[in-house]
């Protein structure tokens, strides 16, 4: 059995005390649904943040709306939880990134090219969609440029399909950016810092229902509108222990950026979510998720979940259900 099978699954429930649910086991939904044009389900593929980690890999997440796939950022490791889940990474319909920090981009190459290979891990063969920020066209371009020779060298000897290679990339601004039979993608501002602009979160509407991703963002009013009354809200948090603030300047520089525990309390209590989520989970020096789920609580006694990686949440008509997806 693999590690990620192995891992528990925290689950901060509506009386503040923590469950815990072996993986592959759902909550309030079967194991495994099967896809129809109404499936609403996100996977976090990665929950964690610049620190490698074994168990929290860099920020992606998957959405599946119907036949449809959508990732939201491409941190660390994301072509590996991917194909974890046996999903071809040239099977992905469209691609949204947040920001330019490297924490959020270090998968792209990967995800690219490796999508783009003939076995069945890859099999790209029309151009990449690649939504972002400004800026996003020419990391395209750059990138394109500094994997020339491996390419020139795949198209001569291995024949993959030209087509495959290309990045279709688009500098967006906030506002509709993607839609397709009934699935809405929406573009919105968040707040990581005065010198990280512009930097996105994004809403995903899909037949009624409604998915919102903060992104990298400290408290925002504007993510909070976003976010007011969504199925399946997910925000960012870290935790940093107060020997560690009181010590070192650069942690304290790390809350001029991102959520503290107070910031997401805050934010999920304000937008009143059918259910509130952790991703990008920042545990610092000696903190735990205990810790965490301790000071979340001081704030906000809603419904509540600390994702892990692989941990996905259906989107139904009338719940959000939780499970722990099992590696292939």
């Amino acid at each position: 059995m693999s590690i990620v099978r192995r891992r528990k699954l925290l689950l901060a429930g509506m009386a503040g005390g923590l469950v815990t649910a072996q993986g592959g086991k759902a909550m309030g939904a079967p194991e495994a649904a099967p896809v129809t044009e109404d499936l609403f389900r996100v996977t976090v593929l990665g929950s964690g943040t610049p620190m490698p980690s074994a168990q929290r890999f860099g920020n992606a997440t998957l959405v599946e709306c119907g036949h449809r796939r959508l990732l939201f950022d491409f941190g660390r490791g994301c072509t590996i939880r991917l194909w974890q889940l046996r999903i071809p990474l040239g099977s992905i319909d469209a691609h949204f990134l947040t920001h330019h920090h490297s924490d959020h981009t270090a998968g792209l190459p990967d995800l690219w090219l490796t999508g783009w290979l003939r076995p069945p891990y890859g099999r790209r063969a029309a151009p990449l969609l690649l939504y972002g920020p400004p800026g996003t066209e020419t990391m395209a371009k750059g990138l394109r440029a500094a994997y020339a020779a491996d390419i020139g060298t795949r198209l001569a000897d291995e024949h993959n399909p030209e087509e495959g290679i290309r990045i279709d990339a688009r500098d967006v601004a906030p506002g509709l950016v993607h839609e397709q039979d009934g699935l809405r993608v929406l573009a919105f501002d968040n707040d990581h810092g005065e010198m990280v602009r512009p930097s996105y979160g994004y809403r995903i509407e899909y037949r009624g229902r409604v998915v919102v991703l903060a992104g990298d963002t400290r408290y925002s009013q504007e993510v909070v509108r976003q976010g007011r009354g969504a199925d399946l809200f997910l925000h960012p948090v870290t935790l940093i222990p107060e020997a560690l603030l009181a010590g070192d300047p650069a942690y304290r520089a790390v809350y001029s950026h991102l959520a503290s525990p107070d910031d997401a309390a805050r934010a999920f209590r304000e937008a009143k979510p059918r259910l509130a989520a952790l991703y990008h989970v920042g545990l610092n020096g000696n903190a735990t998720l205990a810790d965490l789920q301790s000071a979340i609580r001081t704030g906000y006694d809603g419904p509540l979940m600390i994702a892990s990686d692989l941990t996905a949440f259906g989107i139904g008509r009338d719940a959000v259900s939780v499970m722990q997806r099992e590696a292939g």
